[in-house]
Parts: C-alpha cells; sequence; structure tokens
C-alpha cells in the first residue's frame, strides 16, 4: 500500500532549446549586457560568477533584485539566490538553477530553469506560476535574441 507523502515546497523546472553554442547561450544569461538587451528590462549590473552579488531590475517589478551567485560552472551551470515571496527558506530566498547541455555538436543547447522553495499554499502556488511564467518568457525571449536579434520584452511592460 502507497502512503501519499504531505506536499511541503513548491518547485518547478522550465526548459527549451536553442540554437547556438552552449559557450554562446551560457554567455547570455552570465553577462549582464546581453542580459540587459532581451530579459531584465530594467537593466543588469555584474556577471554572474562564484560569490558574486549581481543586481537585476525588471520594469514590471521595478526595483532592483539583489541575486547572490551560490555556484557557476561554465558553461554547464549557474546557481544563484533571490528574495522569493511565499518562500519555505528561513531567509526568504528562493533559489534558481540553470542547467546548458550542449547537443548536437555543439550547435544547438538544451537551457533547464529551476526554481524552488515556496510554501505549500494558494499564495505559494500563485507566486510559484508567477516565476514559472516568468523564466519561460525569460526563455523565449533569449532564443528570439540570440537567434534572430530580436527584443520580445520591448515595450512589453513600459
Amino acid at each position: 500500500m502507497e502512503t501519499q507523502q504531505e506536499l511541503r515546497e513548491l518547485s518547478f523546472s522550465v526548459s527549451g532549446i536553442i540554437s547556438k553554442s552552449i559557450r554562446q547561450v551560457f554567455e547570455a544569461v552570465a553577462d549582464p549586457e546581453q542580459l540587459s538587451h532581451y530579459f531584465t528590462t530594467g537593466g543588469a549590473e555584474g556577471y554572474l560568477e562564484n560569490g558574486a552579488t549581481v543586481s537585476w531590475d525588471f520594469h514590471d517589478f521595478p526595483g532592483a533584485f539583489p541575486v547572490k551567485v551560490l555556484e557557476v560552472e561554465e558553461p554547464k551551470r549557474i546557481v544563484f539566490q533571490w528574495g522569493g515571496q511565499q518562500s519555505t527558506a528561513e531567509d526568504g530566498m528562493n533559489t534558481v538553477r540553470f542547467d546548458f547541455e550542449s547537443l548536437e555538436d555543439s550547435t544547438r543547447t538544451k537551457v533547464t530553469i529551476s526554481e524552488a522553495s515556496w510554501i505549500a499554499t494558494d499564495e505559494g502556488a500563485k507566486a510559484a506560476f508567477g516565476n514559472c511564467e516568468g523564466w519561460t518568457g525569460m526563455l523565449a525571449a533569449m532564443k528570439a535574441w540570440l537567434e534572430y536579434g530580436i527584443n520580445l520584452r520591448e515595450g512589453f511592460y513600459k
């Protein structure tokens, strides 16, 4: 007989494939200048490297967000923490992980973004779904920017 475990924490993963090398896709996330072109509509400051704390700003959520980098394994992984609404973590920080996987002789890259630590309540689910929407939009915007030079977020929030 199987027993059902109580859900204590909400998390999600989203992924997509971008037709660029793993190095190009990694740099599009790690480099604040590139990130500012397609994702952080209010700008990004600071390169994502081990131990760094950088700043991301968005027109749809005004006010810069501090991003604390926990781990970088170039060009395969970036792990960071940032403030989360309805977080299970004592410090109120959610953990975000980017995994980059090289495909088809380095001509394409699969990007998987995972975020965790919302409480399993209606409010926690609403916050988790909002961030899931944001990361899915980020993947689509990164694909459009890297493959076609189009900024999908230009004028989208402002």
